[in-house]
């Protein structure tokens, strides 16, 4: 690469980064400035420099943006990053652009942990709420591993096998929730239900405290190995000529990956095909070189679940779709492109 082009390509790059972080910064402040109770857009002021307006704006409106509307958007902020970032992982691992913890089955595994606890804490004396995100993220744990030792061949990773255990793992995952369904008591049921759709309503800075940890190291710890795991979608003994410790990576990134999706699912349920797009998308605009590209995939993972939560908030006001929905109608469509260009290139 010329010094011109990488000058050039260095600037687009940090352009992206801008536009992106302007847009997080414009629907955060969206977020906080709309909702059932009404627009205000000094809402968000009260959140940043509390005593500045509460003269002129209602006690109650205090009060939603600071216990409903902050927790909620952070909540957003966090699981966007993280489920983008863990998607840019698991596609780095795996080195293909299909690879999404969605869809080969991370998901489902926290969601039957998480959901079997929901659904025994009413039954069971040991059992609570609490345990939730510890639940989702052994959940998550057990399936990424088992996962790779399915699709592992001579350590490279085959995606076809690895999508067909994730659509089995899936499919044994919906049939172990619909038992606990059957078993769990009304209130629990309500709860499993609206969870399964992925949701941010239930945002509270008490239940922040389970599983925000979980998403900030699996986030903070993927942004340190950006470059590690740059070296391993060379190959794994490119990475090694690199000076690169691949097995002790791989268990890494495994462990990260099941880390940020337990915590995200704990907390918001499941919400699918955001770790799909956004990287795509950010590989679209900046490459593939996770130096560049993850960082990007973070900013984007922010805007396109605060612009989900908006939506979701927006069509059936004053009621809300669940997330997940608005993220299927538009992640289902995607996985088909990207099916046949996947077609296209290996015909080609």
């Amino acid at each position: 690469m010329t010094p011109t082009l990488a000058i050039l390509t260095a600037r687009h790059h940090q352009i992206w980064l801008w536009l992106s972080a302007a847009m997080v910064i414009v629907l955060a402040w969206l977020s906080l400035s709309s909702g059932p109770v009404g627009w205000d857009w000094r809402m968000p002021l009260v959140a940043i420099l509390p005593d500045a307006f509460v003269q002129d704006i209602s006690q109650l409106h205090v009060t939603v943006v600071t216990q409903i509307r902050l927790p909620r958007l952070l909540l957003a902020l966090l699981v966007g990053c993280v489920l983008a970032c863990s998607g840019a992982a698991s596609q780095a691992l795996c080195r293909n652009p299909l690879a999404d913890p969605s869809l080969m089955g991370v998901t489902g595994g926290a969601a039957v942990a998480a959901i079997a606890v929901i659904a025994l804490s009413p039954k069971v004396a040991f059992i609570n709420e609490s345990m939730v995100a510890p639940a989702a993220f052994l959940g998550a744990l057990a399936i990424t591993s088992l996962l790779y030792r399915i699709a592992s061949h001579q350590g490279q990773v085959q995606i076809t096998v690895l999508l067909l255990a994730g659509v089995a793992i899936n499919a044994v995952a919906m049939a172990l929730i619909g038992l606990f369904s059957f078993f769990a008591d009304d209130t629990s049921l309500r709860l499993m239900t609206y969870w399964q759709m992925g949701a941010l309503a239930g945002a509270s800075w008490p239940a922040m405290q389970y599983g925000a940890p979980l998403i900030l190291v699996c986030i903070a710890m993927l942004f340190i190995r950006r470059k590690q795991i740059n070296a391993l979608m060379l190959g794994e003994r490119d990475a090694r000529h690199l000076g690169v410790n691949v097995r002790r990576l791989k268990n890494e990134v495994i462990f990260l990956i099941a880390l940020g999706v337990g915590g995200a699912v704990a907390m918001s349920g499941m919400i699918g095909f955001v770790g799909l797009l956004v990287p795509h998308l950010a590989r679209l605009l900046v490459g593939p070189d996770l130096r560049r590209m993850l960082p990007l995939s973070m900013l984007l993972g922010c805007v396109v679940l605060l612009t989900a939560d908006w939506l979701a908030r927006l069509v059936v006001a004053p009621s809300e779709l669940p997330i997940g929905v608005i993220t299927a109608l538009f992640g289902s469509p995607f996985f088909v492109y990207l099916l046949i260009q996947q077609k296209r290139g290996a015909h080609a």
